[in-house]
């Protein structure tokens, strides 16, 4: 009798272990199961994401593209810039002022083939560059000095050559009698001449 009730209480105990081990596992199980559909529904999510940005980068690259190619009225495009020629002169800094008003600024000149192409529009007009803040140092509108290229005409810069009727001559020119690569000449800034805007795509 003591034999058979020990015996129940053997079989009893490894009932009992392993109803938790499988309750252990089935609460794992679910767990794993909920962590896992987690987990999809967010790989899902992700991957929607991404392919709604790819579509939206494709129509932005394929926009960006159309804007590079199409000018708008009155300006026209060279390389990677867009080009605004006045038609009535200005001072150095009114026509600063119309560039700003634009979007753009007056042109930076960074090539041989961009100085051809401005010599080409057939007038002279206005550059962004002027020592006005310190005679002789040089600098474009966005501030960087003027390193190469270099366009001057001969014996320019002469700031006036020390004629006052000239005045200061702190702001650059591109003249049309030159040659296109010998063309920069320093004048009074109250000058009034065309000039060209430059707005870089």
């Amino acid at each position: 009798m003591c034999l058979y009730f020990v015996d129940n209480r053997v079989i009893k105990d490894s009932e009992d272990k392993r109803n938790n081990l499988f309750q252990s596992f089935s609460l794992f199980k679910i767990n794993a199961t909920e962590e896992r559909d987690q987990l999809q529904t967010r790989y899902n999510n992700l991957t929607k994401e991404r392919d709604q940005l790819q579509t939206e980068r494709v129509f932005l690259s394929e926009r960006l593209s159309n804007l590079k190619q199409t000018c708008p009225a009155g300006w026209q495009k060279f390389e990677s810039s867009w080009y605004f020629l006045s038609t009535e002169t200005k001072t150095w800094k009114g026509s600063r002022e119309d560039c700003l008003e634009r979007g753009a600024d007056l042109v930076i000149i960074n090539s041989e083939k961009e100085q051809e192409f401005l010599f080409n529009l057939n007038k002279g007009v206005w550059i962004g560059l002027t020592d006005s803040v310190t005679e002789g140092t040089w600098k474009w509108v966005d501030g960087t000095p003027l390193t190469t290229p270099r366009f001057w005409s001969p014996n320019q810069p002469d700031n006036g050559d020390g004629k006052p009727e000239y005045g200061e001559e702190d702001c650059v020119q591109i003249q049309k009698d030159q040659s296109p690569l010998e063309a920069w000449n320093d004048i009074s800034c109250r000058s009034k001449l065309n000039w060209v805007c430059e707005k870089v795509l």
